[in-house]
Formats: structure tokens, sequence, C-alpha cells
């Protein structure tokens, strides 16, 4: 697995794992404003699932698509979800294309720009995998403020080792000796 795969596993499961959190959540509660981002869980899932798509849109020369064609409900938690695992395959598709192809440095079109640029699928590719971070991190926020718990730390190395499926990391039999 490529380190550009990680990234983009690892952005998908983390956001999963936090909508499939919310899965139990009053719509008061996913619509109840925070001073903090976009002010509710469920505008904050909105803007990471919707900029996943818009992203993969645009790197993929494609018009951008309507949130409401590709889920019944497409702001609830399972339209978000099912958004999400759309989106999330394309974008890994995307990503393993572009590396096997040799793209990266490659352009694409951002035609939302006004004027439209011409950006690297590399630095797009990066810009999605690591943008929803920092949203997440607003969500795990404003969970903890709904009372939420067993909340995830989200992190890559958790991400690897149930990807792997262990329980914990190896132990190294060399560890015994460097101490």
């Amino acid at each position: 697995m490529t380190i550009l795969e990680r990234l983009l596993h690892h952005d998908a499961w983390t956001t999963r794992a936090l909508l499939s959190l919310s899965a139990n959540l009053s719509d008061a509660d996913l619509d109840r404003e925070f001073d903090i981002g976009h002010r509710t869980l469920r505008r904050t899932f909105s803007h990471i699932v919707g900029n996943m798509e818009c992203w993969f849109d645009l790197m993929s020369d494609r018009p951008q698509r309507a949130a409401a064609t590709t889920a019944p409900s497409p702001d609830s938690v399972a339209g978000l979800l099912a958004r999400l695992d759309i989106v999330a395959d394309e974008l890994l598709s995307l990503g393993r294309a572009v590396s096997e192809q040799g793209r990266e440095n490659a352009d694409f079109v951002d035609y939302l720009d006004n004027p439209p640029h011409r950006k690297p699928l590399g630095a797009g590719l990066v810009h999605l995998a690591t943008h929803g971070m920092h949203h997440r991190a607003q969500c795990l926020y404003i969970l903890r403020r709904l009372g939420v718990k067993n909340l995830i730390e989200g992190d890559a190395l958790s991400w690897e080792r149930q990807h792997l499926g262990l329980n914990e990391w190896p132990v190294d039999a060399k560890e015994e000796r460097r101490q």
C-alpha cells in the first residue's frame, strides 16, 4: 500500500467512524450550534464529504455533482455515510490511477476559481487527504460537548493497526537489548 493510499484510507475511515458515533444523535443535537468552524456537527460533516465530492469532480474534469442525487437524505448521517462510501472509493481509484500513470504533476483545472487555475493532481489529492483532519477535530470537540462517549483518537496508526487486524503492535524482541 502506498503512502497516498494510506492517507486516503485513513481519511475515509476516521470520517466514517465519527459519523457512525453520531448515528444515534437527534436532529436537534446534529444541528445544535457551537462556536467553532461550521457551527454544527451536520454542517461540518456535510462540509467534509461535500469537499471530497467537489475536489474529486474537479480532478476528474466532471461537472459538480448534486448531493441530493447521491443519497435519499444527503445530509442525514445515513446519507452522509452513503455519500462518503461512494466518494472515498472514487478518490482511492483516482489516487491509484494518478500514481500508476505517474501523473502526480499533471494539472487539473479548478474551474470553481475565478479565474480558473491549473493545479497539480498530486497536490489536490494530498489536500483532500489532509483537509478533513481539521474539521474532524471540530467534530470531536462538538461530540465531546454533546456528551458522546468512547470517541476515537482517529490517528493513522490506529487505522493501520485495525486495517491489519491487530489488537496491538507486535513487540520487538530486540527492544530488551536496547534498554
